[in-house]
């Protein structure tokens, strides 16, 4: 039959396209504090937009703005329809109601008339909209304010109500290390309990991550599989194309390894490793993970030959040059920050020993782009006669999380001729594509949605928190302690440093290609 006269069909097929509404979420008032800074405009206020334009919101619902910014309700409002309209042309259509939810107060993280200020301005959105006493309260400002924020709210009496709820969610990161994460930790919980408590990761509320424990748990035929019998070991990346633009001033405090490593790489770790929870819900699901960090030995690797660091001078990026970390504003001419952190962590465990993960974050890569790539074991004997002597095929299985989301599977098969010839196939599922859903929402709205709900399921918990400075700080101690010499390592637009690739080959691996191809295994 010729080619041209093949049907085609989608590579899925699905049982419900579209995009399921959800339970209903209980009306509420959401207090943004740090409302004129970058977060708020880039993610917070384009999420909640973005879930309103799609009716996820309750009918009852109010925004209030809070910074020390001279602004008002019409400031507020103007900044953020600009920072909407730079990601929806559209957004005028659903905008004129949605604005009328906004509103401003002026306040300072430690003035306590401030708060009163506040307190009046939450009664009477209640009352305007007619919205029960249940506030969320999202702290997107520097970790050190989140503290005194939390005091003043309680002060305040703002942090209780005998006829509704009271939720505090907070940012990353979380401490800079197990001491101030602790410490940070006793000032929310001296006026808010643990189950008031969102600490925020928005690689959780990504679908691909989510769908890991539903591909792995739902499936009969991938669960027998996911142990130290047939996977060799597991790459999680997360890449950025981006340099540090205007944050030089937290990047020189924070480094890699406490901005990337510490919370997003670890939980995307103890999802890919965590055992069959009793149920998907926050206490054991919660459990499970926290199982996981605690059997990683406290420093899970020889710093000299199980990690590696650098740090992007200047080099070309989409065909444009860009300028090194050293010369980016604000930092040091002789600044030896990491920007790039390659870890191999293993886990004590029965289902896990003797499986590396490999671990691996930087800034000015080739590309951006987050998976979670499981690597399985050839297979014990291959009858098929191969070319070369040895099989060329590699079975992976990629959970894409970021920018494409979905799952990647190569498998080998026949290519079609009167020889036996084994080629490499692979199975793409892209859930845009899949479920018909053209523009799913971004992984902060899921999250907001989630704390509206009451579901702390994929939020970090004290323990968990506390357990992964356990195990980042030795890192960041070592790497402060013996400041690197040959900075910088890797050219901006390239795969990271050499140190990283050696890391791979002393285990007779390597790196999954970070090139702008689709991934394909290989």
């Amino acid at each position: 039959m010729p080619t041209s006269s093949i049907p085609t069909r989608q590579a899925f097929d699905v049982e419900e396209l579209g995009l399921r509404p959800g339970s209903p979420v209980a009306p509420c008032v959401i207090v943004i504090f740090g409302a004129s800074g970058d977060l708020a405009r880039r993610e917070l206020l384009p999420s909640l937009f973005e879930l309103f334009r799609k009716q996820l919101l309750p009918e009852a619902f109010a925004i209030i703005g809070v910074s020390p910014d001279a602004w008002t309700t019409e400031t507020f409002r103007a900044a953020m329809h600009g920072a909407i309209l730079e990601q929806w042309a559209d957004a005028h259509v659903h905008w004129t109601p949605f604005a009328e939810r906004l509103s401003f107060v002026r306040g300072d993280a430690t003035s306590a008339q401030d708060y009163a200020a506040l307190a009046e301005a939450i009664a009477e959105v209640q009352l305007r909209f007619a919205i029960p006493n249940n506030v969320m309260f999202h702290l997107a400002v520097p970790p050190a304010l989140f503290g005194p924020i939390a005091g003043r709210l309680g002060a305040a009496g703002l942090a209780t109500s005998e006829h509704g709820w009271r939720r505090l969610v907070v940012e990353k990161p979380f401490g800079r290390d197990r001491t101030s994460a602790r410490d940070l930790n006793r000032q929310l919980r001296e006026v808010f309990g643990e189950e008031q408590i969102y600490r925020i990761d928005h690689f959780l509320g990504k679908e691909t991550v989510q769908n890991m424990l539903v591909f792995r748990f739902a499936n009969p035929s991938f669960e027998p599989v996911w142990n130290r019998n047939y996977i060799d070991h597991v790459q999680i990346t997360v890449a950025e194309d981006i340099g540090i633009g205007t944050r030089a001033n937290f990047y020189e405090q924070t480094r890699v390894v406490r901005d990337m490593v510490q919370n997003h790489l670890l939980q995307l770790l103890c999802l890919t490793a965590t055992e069959p929870p009793v149920s998907y819900q926050a206490t054991s699901l919660r459990d499970e993970t926290v199982k996981v960090l605690e059997a990683v030995t406290v420093v899970p690797v020889d710093l000299d030959g199980g990690a590696a660091r650098g740090q992007y001078g200047e080099g070309l990026l989409d065909g444009q040059r860009v300028c090194g970390y050293r010369e980016e504003a604000g930092v040091p001419g002789d600044s030896t920050t990491e920007t790039y952190a390659a870890i191999k962590v293993t886990l004590d465990n029965w289902r896990w020993a003797g499986v590396p993960f490999y671990l691996r974050t930087g800034k000015r890569l080739t590309r951006k782009l987050t998976e979670v790539a499981i690597q399985f074991k050839p297979t014990p004997h291959l009858m098929f006669p191969v070319e070369g002597g040895r099989p060329s095929h590699q079975s992976v299985l990629v959970f894409e999380v970021q920018p494409n989301e979905g799952i990647v599977q190569t498998l080998a098969a026949k290519q079609p001729g009167p020889d036996l010839a084994l080629r490499t196939v692979t199975m793409n599922f892209r859930y845009a594509e899949a479920f018909g859903v053209e523009e799913p929402p971004r992984a902060y709205a899921w999250l907001l949605l989630d704390v509206m709900q009451g579901d702390q399921t994929l939020f970090a918990r004290t323990d968990w928190i506390d357990r992964a400075w356990q195990i980042i700080d030795p890192i960041v101690e070592r790497w402060a302690s013996e400041p690197a010499l040959q900075f910088p390592n890797y050219a901006a637009g390239s795969a990271g440093p050499a140190a990283a690739d050696q890391l791979m080959q002393r285990d007779g691996r390597r790196w999954r290609d970070l090139s702008s191809r689709s991934h394909d295994g290989r």
